[in-house]
């Protein structure tokens, strides 16, 4: 028996059928609400958590339910990604915790920006970690998104211990994250990281320049 609930959370929007955030065909949850401010985010509507749309999760799942099948013959599941889904620990646990409940594969797409006590409940519910490394120096991570490098870190060695599998994502923007050193320091991090299944290097694009001109930021 799947037990129901009132959990709420803030989402921006859903990827009924996403393809790039994990393995086969994909439900995306974007939430809302993001500690990180990116100099080339391309979803920083995500950014505000007082901005987005409250949900529950017995709303969400009857979404879910409705591709199933694409999940099921895809190899698929539910990612939910952001903004930084940490921000919201229990609203993300209880939708994988569901998820878990009907056989869905799920996957946590973050940035490792987050108290780790905060982390752990949610990783008992989490196929698979899509963990967005934006930097591995410590001066340029600060400059691309406004905070420590650390935390990021630490969770990566956590996800290390539990052998939690994980996916390194890495953004190459020309003239920014490019250094030879940096990469080089990422990449010895990574080898020491056994569970490890994938790494993604992500070309740098301006696909979300417009949301910032609509924002009124200013895109650097």
């Amino acid at each position: 028996m799947i037990t129901q609930t009132s959990i709420a959370g803030k989402i921006h929007s859903v990827e009924t059928c996403g393809t790039v955030d994990g393995p086969g065909i994909r439900f995306v949850i974007f939430t809302q609400g993001c500690p990180l401010r990116c100099l080339y985010c391309h979803n920083p509507d995500c950014r505000n958590f007082e901005e987005g749309k409250e949900i529950t999760v017995d709303e969400l799942i009857v979404e879910i339910h409705k591709y199933r099948s694409y999940m099921r013959f895809s190899s698929g599941g539910v990612t939910v990604s952001g903004g930084e889904p940490l921000m919201q620990p229990e609203f993300v646990r209880e939708i994988f915790r569901r998820c878990k409940a009907l056989g869905i594969h799920t996957a946590l797409d973050t940035s490792g920006y987050v108290n780790l006590s905060a982390a752990k409940p949610v990783l008992d519910y989490t196929d698979l970690v899509l963990l967005d490394i934006k930097s591995f120096e410590p001066k340029i991570y600060l400059k691309v998104v406004g905070v420590a490098l650390a935390p990021t870190l630490q969770l990566a060695e956590y996800l290390r211990e539990i052998k939690k599998p994980t996916w390194i994502r890495f953004v190459l923007v020309p003239g920014l994250t490019d250094a030879l050193e940096n990469v080089e320091g990422l990449a010895k991090f990574i080898t020491k990281l056994d569970n490890v299944e994938r790494v993604e290097i992500l070309p740098f694009h301006k696909m979300g320049e417009y949301k910032w001109e609509q924002l009124g930021y200013d895109y650097n």
